[in-house]
């Protein structure tokens, strides 16, 4: 018997339409997008490998995506995971924000089975898709009876959703896990997992979700006078990440203006704009009252951030668990 898996598309590049097949740059300009059960029947794999059952929550790009929608998808991954016979979920995703919607659901979700994000870099249409080649993989690796967490799948290879990030606007292979590489591939048939098989349990309630604190990103550059920084506290930021230079740091301007936001409650994470490598946890840092937020990237320490703000979490707190984390 074949194994269930719930497919639940959400749009992004991987249903997308475009005006013929050598269209694989401006496929957005028509709109067009199908949905879960058109694009599970245009790539042909329905009953290959596994019984596959649709689900749709919304037909949009992942740019329009908001953290309400992260609570749907929290919402319709826990309902799926109680049918005892479904044995994993893959979700098609946009590549915009694909890693940050991997990274929101691995922190919430309790997910004793495999929860799968794919996508594709060209549109369903396009020549030489990696569509179908993207949805498959998925498929195959939601199927492992051994593997249970939020992963993401894509170009043959098997990613945490701590590490990935997208590193390229147009080639097949722009998901990367940059200095620590992806956690298992798939060969054909074969998932091979080189390392850990499960994440760690989540520590947020997924409905923290529903109404998550403005939590902003302030990107460090020569000259940056910290314009920046106050706009966001003007406009009712409770957090900031300071996404600074080389092993966290900011211009001049911009750290005062980081101290005038924590002398208003702001709570400040300072992070890379490398978006890879540990930041230092300074001892000016932490006079300042600045934390360290560990080699986490600006875009997943900002959903970070603003969960532990979501739940109340004190400053040690959240020290903690960027730490730990």
């Amino acid at each position: 018997m074949l194994p269930k898996i719930a497919f639940i598309g959400t749009g992004g590049t991987i249903a997308s339409i475009g005006a013929d097949q050598f269209d694989l740059l401006d496929y957005n300009a028509s709109g067009e997008r199908v949905d879960a059960s058109a694009l599970i029947e245009r790539t042909g794999i329905q009953g290959k490998f596994a019984d596959i059952i649709p689900v749709d929550i919304r037909q949009i790009d992942s740019t329009a995506l908001t953290s309400n929608d992260w609570w749907k998808l929290a919402e319709t991954c826990l309902r799926i995971m109680e049918d005892p016979d479904v044995a994993g979920i893959v979700i098609g995703h946009g590549t915009a924000s694909l890693e940050e919607t991997a990274w929101a659901l691995s922190l919430v979700l309790d997910a004793k089975k495999p929860v799968i994000l794919t996508g594709s870099m060209r549109p369903l249409t396009g020549i030489s898709t990696d569509a179908h080649a993207n949805l498959a993989s998925a498929v195959r690796v939601a199927s492992n009876p051994g593997l249970a967490g939020v992963f993401v799948v894509i170009n043959d290879e098997i990613h945490s959703p701590r590490l990935v990030t997208k590193t390229h606007t147009l080639r097949l292979g722009a998901f990367q896990s940059p200095w620590v590489g992806p956690i298992g591939y798939i060969d054909g048939p074969d998932v091979r997992l080189m390392r850990c098989k499960e994440n760690p349990p989540p520590i947020f309630a997924h409905s923290l979700l529903r109404d998550l604190p403005r939590v902003d990103i302030s990107y460090s550059y020569i000259g940056a006078d910290g314009v920046g920084i106050r706009a966001y506290v003007a406009a009712g930021a409770r957090g900031i990440v300071s996404a600074g230079f080389g092993p966290g740091m900011t211009t001049p301007a911009e750290s005062s203006a980081v101290l005038e936001a924590i002398a208003g409650g702001v709570v400040v994470v300072q992070s890379s704009r490398t978006h890879s490598g540990l930041v230092v946890d300074s001892a000016q840092n932490r006079i300042s009252g600045i934390i360290a937020g560990s080699d986490i990237g600006p875009v997943k320490a900002r959903i970070l951030l603003a969960l532990c703000l979501a739940r109340g979490d004190r400053q040690e707190e959240i020290e903690r668990q960027f730490k730990t984390l």
